[in-house]
């Protein structure tokens, strides 16, 4: 009798246990009539990483969903001026330019930086460690419109299910699965990163309270309070990507660094970048990858992905986790306007593919306009460090001065734009009934 009513639920398989797939994990199991389980390559549930940071958009949906664990001062940091991000000069540290909120009131709603390793945990607490299965690294995926999705893992195991969504990061074995030629590309930026206790930068006189991006000729600096005292410092190099002797050109997500590059780095910056270097007690790369635009991001009719492994954009604007949860979030939506909570039966092929369609249609097009900026942004850095010109301080200042403009990024509001695409897609079906109706 159990096994025949699990059958009648639909069967949704997330690949990744990261924040795009609790995030949805979390989001579907609000319906009794969705069966969810979480395949994870790893053999722990330790998030690597360094920092992370959510905008407004991304803690809107938490709260959404009712995560006042992951959104609360508990686990994050929240800067005192309510000032999202604010750019100092590499050498006088003088204020140079700020990127404001335009419509944030609610004061959980401010930008808020973590740990990842926390914000991970935050999520962990909400999704039954049950239905997490572990060590299972995906090697093949196939997906048709009326037999569902098959998995199939290296040790071996087989499952299926009626819809796959790949939440599976920068290096989605789902995307390969269906994009078998996708390549991601190195930018020619290397992330020396660390994190550690608030208390090593006791000794530093004149800290900046608020999170601070510090711009230079030739690199930039960041450091940041987290939640749970702690701390991160993000330094690193440029170089030209198409050099085949660039430095940091084969270096490895989260490998082992030595600390005295990032102090040799910053040697003659401001005394506060070059005190951080000095309390820093370890870093370790992080080397910038993205992709291209994916032609589609829905798979025989019962497949997609969320998150970093539909938009490989390279932690552009540090909008990496926001666009991930509330993917995962339109993802729900979707589903959710084709079998809502009191279905007894699945919904059928057709109404599934509508719903990949209209999470397509709803998250593509904000993700496309994200790349295209990082691919000029890319190409451009590119293009300089060829060509051996610096920015000057002029240059810079005046860049700095701009901001970054990325508030339709950060504080998107993912279910207005859901309920657009919606009422776009129910008039064009209503057009087409009219144009039919009118050849009768």
């Amino acid at each position: 009798m159990a096994a025949e009513q699990k059958s009648s639920f639909l069967q949704v398989a997330i690949v990744g246990a990261g924040i795009a797939g609790l995030t949805a994990a979390i989001a579907l199991r609000q319906q009794a009539n969705i069966h969810v389980t979480l395949y994870e390559q790893a053999n722990e549930l330790t998030e690597i990483g360094a920092s992370i940071a959510l905008g407004p958009n991304g803690l809107r949906t938490l709260e959404r969903l009712g995560l006042n664990n992951a959104i609360s001062d508990e686990v994050s940091f929240r800067g005192p001026a309510n000032i999202p991000m604010i750019y100092r000069h590499w050498k006088t540290n003088e204020i140079i330019g700020k990127d404001l909120h335009d419509n944030v009131t609610e004061y959980l709603h401010r930008t808020a930086r973590y740990h990842r390793g926390h914000l991970h945990q935050a999520l962990l607490e909400n999704v039954p460690r049950e239905i997490i299965h572990l060590d299972k690294k995906l090697i093949a995926a196939k997906a048709d419109p009326q037999d569902g999705v098959v998995l199939q893992f290296l040790d071996g195991s087989v499952v299926t299910a009626d819809i796959l969504l790949g939440a599976d990061g920068l290096r989605s074995g789902v995307r390969t699965a269906f994009v078998p030629d996708f390549q991601l590309k190195w930018s020619g930026w290397t992330a020396f990163r660390a994190v550690f206790d608030t208390s090593l930068t006791d000794s530093i006189p004149d800290l900046p309270e608020d999170s601070t991006h510090w711009w230079g000729p030739d690199t930039n600096f960041f450091a940041s309070r987290l939640g749970k005292n702690t701390y991160t410092v993000v330094g690193g190099a440029h170089a030209n990507p198409d050099d085949p002797n660039a430095p940091f050109k084969d270096t490895r997500w989260d490998q082992e660094a030595s600390v005295k590059l990032l102090r040799d780095k910053y040697k003659d910056w401001n005394p506060i970048v070059k005190g951080l270097t000095e309390i820093t007690p370890d870093i370790r790369f992080y080397p910038n990858l993205s992709g291209e635009n994916l032609n589609t991001w829905v798979f025989g009719g019962r497949a997609t992905l969320v998150g970093d492994a539909a938009h490989a954009h390279g932690g552009a604007f540090a909008t990496g986790g926001s666009l991930a949860i509330d993917d995962a979030y339109a993802f729900y939506l979707s589903l959710r306007s084709v079998y809502d909570a009191t279905a007894t039966q699945k919904p059928s092929s057709s109404d599934i593919h509508q719903a990949l369609k209209l999470y397509e249609l709803t998250r593509r097009p904000h993700a496309e306009r994200l790349l295209k900026i990082v691919h000029a942004a890319n190409k451009a850095k590119a293009d300089t460090f060829a060509s051996g010109t610096l920015e000057s301080d002029e240059e810079l200042r005046a860049r700095a001065a701009k901001g970054s403009n990325t508030n339709w990024l950060h504080e998107h509001d993912v279910v207005k734009a859901f309920e657009e695409t919606l009422r776009c897609a129910s008039q064009a079906t209503a057009d087409s009934s009219d144009r039919v109706l009118a050849k009768l």
